[in-house]
C-alpha cells in the first residue's frame, strides 16, 4: 500500500480532531528525529500509525491482544493502553509493516519501556508534545525537547504519573520502569 492510501486508511479509523493530532504527531516525529539523528522516515511511518485502531471499541482491541497472546495485565491498568500494542500487531497484518523499530515504537508510545530505541522516545515524546497538546506541563516538555528527549520524557512520563495519582488510578509498571531507566541513562548508568 502506497503511503497516500495508507494516510487515508488511517485518517478513515479516528475523528477529524484525532487525525489533527496524529498529524501533529508525525510533524513533531520528524523534526526530533532530524534534532536527534534517527530515520526521519521510520519517524513518520510509526507516528502516522500510532494511533490507527483508538477509536475501536475496547473489546475489539482486546480480541486483538487476546488472538495474539498480547494481552498480558493490560486490563489491571487503564484501558487506553490497549490500543498501542494493538495497533502494532494492526499495522503489521493490514499494511506488511515488518520492521520491528517501527512496531515497537508504536507498541510502547503510552507507556514506554525500559531500553527504549532513539524511536520509541522520538514517537513517545512527539506524542506528547505535538503542536495540538494542551496540558500543564506540555510548555516545560517541548522545552526540555529542545536540549535532552531524555529529561523530556522523564517528564512526561512524571506528569502522567501525577495525573493517574490525582485521579486516584493505577500507574502501569512499565511506564514506571521507563521513568527509572531513562533517569539511570541521564546519570550514565
Amino acid at each position: 500500500m502506497d503511503r497516500k492510501a495508507m494516510m487515508e486508511e488511517v485518517r478513515s479509523q479516528m475523528p477529524a480532531k484525532r487525525w489533527e493530532h496524529t498529524v501533529g504527531v508525525m510533524e513533531s516525529s520528524v523534526l526530533l528525529a532530524r534534532q536527534y539523528g534517527a530515520d526521519a522516515d521510520k519517524a513518520e511511518l510509526a507516528a502516522l500509525l500510532h494511533d490507527y485502531c483508538k477509536y475501536w471499541p475496547v473489546d475489539k482491541q482486546k480480541e486483538v491482544l487476546i488472538e495474539h497472546g498480547e494481552l498480558g495485565d493490560l486490563l489491571d491498568y487503564d484501558k487506553a493502553l490497549l490500543h498501542a500494542p494493538a495497533a502494532a500487531i494492526l499495522v503489521r497484518k493490514k499494511f506488511g509493516i515488518d520492521d520491528a523499530e517501527i512496531l515497537d515504537a508504536i507498541r510502547y508510545h503510552t507507556s514506554g519501556r525500559v531500553g527504549m530505541t532513539l524511536l520509541d522516545k522520538i514517537v513517545c515524546l512527539a506524542d506528547y508534545i505535538e503542536p495540538g497538546r494542551d496540558f500543564p506541563e506540555v510548555g516545560l516538555l517541548r522545552r526540555l525537547a529542545e536540549t535532552s528527549i531524555e529529561k523530556a520524557l522523564v517528564a512526561g512520563f512524571d506528569s502522567t504519573i501525577s495525573y493517574l495519582l490525582g485521579k486516584g488510578q493505577k500507574v502501569y509498571p512499565m511506564t514506571l520502569l521507563a521513568r527509572n531507566a531513562l533517569l539511570d541513562e541521564l546519570k550514565g548508568k
